[in-house]
């Protein structure tokens, strides 16, 4: 994706781990200044192999209903 988007740039807002489970949480600001809020889940085997991926990605809307950020 990076060579396909050389300008699309992720911010990692928070990143957490327990055993063999990661979540990511991210502010992707795309070319043309499209942004999106991310939260990526994965699992690792026993061998530290990636086995499963969920997603999920919302654009941050142009005017929010409350004062809260999404990130």
């Amino acid at each position: 994706m990076q060579a396909e988007y050389p300008k699309k740039y992720i911010e990692f807002v928070r990143c957490i781990s327990e055993g063999d489970l990661v979540a990511l949480h991210t502010h992707q600001t795309w070319p043309e200044n499209d942004q999106y809020i991310t939260m990526d889940f994965f699992r690792f085997d026993k061998n530290g192999k990636l086995c499963e991926h969920w997603d999920s990605i919302q654009q941050v809307p142009e005017h929010s209903a409350n004062p809260n950020t999404m990130y």
